[in-house]
């Protein structure tokens, strides 16, 4: 039974001084109205401890069955500043398959919490933009394939480096971040001749509406890099003006490459990272698994770039060097970003001509009046000799 609710310090100090010379202990327990085994308590308490004893003592037990280690505890920051950027369930991971016994993320969340490396993240209000997407998601390996520059940086010589970003959007792998010389069309073409040659060619390629991805001045905003992925059978996806979070992915990555690569300029440095993002890092949205695990190369093989396109039951016409193409008496202004490659004109309606390149659809010639409409366009452009 427990103490009276008055004075029980003095109460307590009372009882033990009678305990030590009573006949009858278990009378003066019930005259306290307490049990047997609670005097006992106090009694040995006060010879132990003497009037310090008659406290109440703290519940928290001494120790914990589960208490991690020093050793476990110095592995987890040891991985920690291994890995600064990655949190508790990625650290977790990489400790699970290096020992058999594993804490839980809380626990790894305390570790990191207690040493001071943990950075609180700082949230955001979201708008209403940031929650649309456009465009399809990939459900496997090189449907489609990511592409941007990330914003440059001045390394320890003071040279500006600009790194070229590739990736696999289902498996997250990161193809390439490649230290270019420039973003000119042939530098971006000579990078990715070398990508396809070693991961085949993909369905698709999204990127931003820049250059060199993108023109817009070109018919279907075609430049001459995205005219070359067309002409090898790859499809075009762009994300809308403004609109970064139509491939936030890929801007997620470039979040990671400014927190570890910043001021880096050799493309060994970028080359490990690569290693390290594709074969260590695991994901979250991969199910903890490493983008390496799921990616394969395609099976669509590069076998370089084709001299020209052919266009069975249409007449072919050869782009020039100025953007145009003859037809009869006429030139017709077509996209420089085509020159040196075919377009197809397919009849549709009297003196009228469906204008395509490879699978796009470019506009409609007017035989009649001499003019291309094309299919971005709401002016009709007039070309004649």
């Amino acid at each position: 039974m427990p103490w009276k609710k008055v004075e029980p310090m003095n109460q307590r100090k009372e009882f033990v001084l009678k305990a030590i010379h009573s006949k009858n202990f278990r009378q003066l327990c019930e005259e306290y109205g307490i049990s047997t085994k609670t005097g006992y308590k106090w009694r040995e308490r006060f010879y132990q401890y003497g009037y310090e004893g008659m406290n109440e003592l703290s519940r928290r037990p001494l120790g914990h069955a589960k208490e991690l280690g020093e050793a476990m505890i110095c592995e987890i920051i040891r991985l920690k500043h291994a890995h600064p950027r990655w949190g508790p369930r990625k650290l977790r991971d990489i400790y699970q398959r290096i020992h058999s016994q594993v804490p839980s993320e809380s626990s790894f969340k305390r570790v990191l919490e207690r040493a001071g490396l943990v950075e609180k993240r700082r949230v955001r209000p979201r708008t209403e933009a940031g929650r649309i997407c456009s465009g399809r998601k990939a459900s496997a390996p090189n449907e489609i394939w990511t592409v941007d520059f990330k914003g440059w940086w001045h390394g320890a010589n003071g040279q500006r480096c600009e790194p070229l970003t590739v990736r696999d959007e289902c498996t997250r792998y990161v193809l390439e971040v490649r230290a270019v010389a420039d973003a000119r069309s042939q530098t971006v073409r000579a990078c990715f001749e070398r990508l396809f040659e070693r991961k085949g060619v993909p369905q698709a390629i999204r990127s931003d509406n820049g250059v060199p991805f993108a023109s817009s001045t070109g018919v279907l905003g075609l430049s001459k890099l995205s005219a070359w992925w067309v002409a090898l059978g790859i499809d075009l996806e762009r994300g809308r003006p403004g609109c970064p979070q139509d491939n936030g992915g890929h801007e997620r990555l470039h979040l990671d490459i400014e927190r570890e690569l910043r001021g880096e300029e050799q493309q060994a440095s970028f080359d490990e990272w690569r290693r390290v993002f594709n074969e260590e890092r695991p994901h979250e949205a991969l199910a903890m698994k490493r983008p390496a695990e799921l990616y394969q190369p395609s099976p669509r093989k590069f076998a370089g770039s084709p001299e020209d396109l052919t266009y069975p039951k249409m007449e072919a016409r050869r782009v020039k060097a100025t953007g145009h193409i003859h037809y009869g008496k006429h030139s017709i202004f077509i996209s420089t970003a085509l020159s040196g490659w075919s377009v197809g004109l397919e009849p549709c309606e009297q003196r009228k001509f469906n204008v395509h390149f490879g699978q796009l659809l470019l506009g409609q010639y007017d035989e009649a009046i001499a003019s291309f409409q094309r299919s971005d366009a709401t002016k009709t452009e007039k070309e004649s000799t």
